[in-house]
């Protein structure tokens, strides 16, 4: 893809995430600002994640619940403020945290850093990486994926996030679904409602 359709296709992810769209831009905004993350930004961190999937949702609310307010703080603190290369020990930092899995913890970083993270999702990694390896979302595949969507976002001159939208709306629309107000869960996307177009 060429510069002007990861853009088209970043911004077709938006228009079909609706508010979870504003969500995202607000907390993104709130993290960049504070440099910190409160308990109730990680209950909006996994209402946003696992939106369409009340299951998960509810057992990873009741997860994150059980941290401290003031240890939730002093771990994205610590996160938010490390020197930018150092993505294993934010990921790691974050992880300490009851609930937050590499997953959860890729969400909290794109948001408060667009440009140098995206969201470790199954159709990104399929998208640049091939087929997915066992045991796919671990720390160590996070950064094997963030590697390889920073090498394209530098090609193109776009921030991380843009070019991983991008590619996760392209392969849904190829695949033919359609997702309105949708979100992943598990790293994949989980459409809601989920309906199947002919290929013209």
């Amino acid at each position: 893809m060429e510069k002007r359709d990861f853009l088209n296709w970043s911004q077709k992810y938006d228009r079909d995430q609706g508010w979870l769209a504003q969500v995202e831009q607000e907390l993104g905004a709130r993290f960049r600002r504070l440099k910190v993350m409160s308990g109730a930004d990680l209950a909006e961190v996994v209402k946003w994640k696992f939106e369409g999937d009340e299951l998960k949702k509810n057992r990873v609310l009741e997860l994150v619940a059980k941290n401290d307010e003031s240890l939730v703080m002093r771990v994205s603190s610590q996160a938010f403020n490390l020197p930018v290369d150092d993505d294993a020990c934010r990921i790691n930092c974050l992880m300490m945290l009851e609930g937050v899995s590499p997953v959860l913890a890729s969400v909290i970083l794109a948001f408060f850093n667009p440009k140098r993270y995206g969201v470790f999702d199954l159709y990104a990694w399929r998208a640049l990486l091939g087929n997915e390896v066992p045991n796919l979302f671990s720390a160590g595949n996070y950064l094997k994926l963030l590697l390889a969507l920073r090498k394209t976002a530098a090609k193109h001159n776009l921030d991380v996030r843009t070019v991983e939208k991008a590619l996760v709306k392209k392969k849904l629309d190829d695949a033919g679904i359609i997702e309105k107000g949708s979100q992943r869960k598990g790293g994949r996307a989980a459409a809601k409602p989920k309906t199947r177009v002919k290929k013209k």
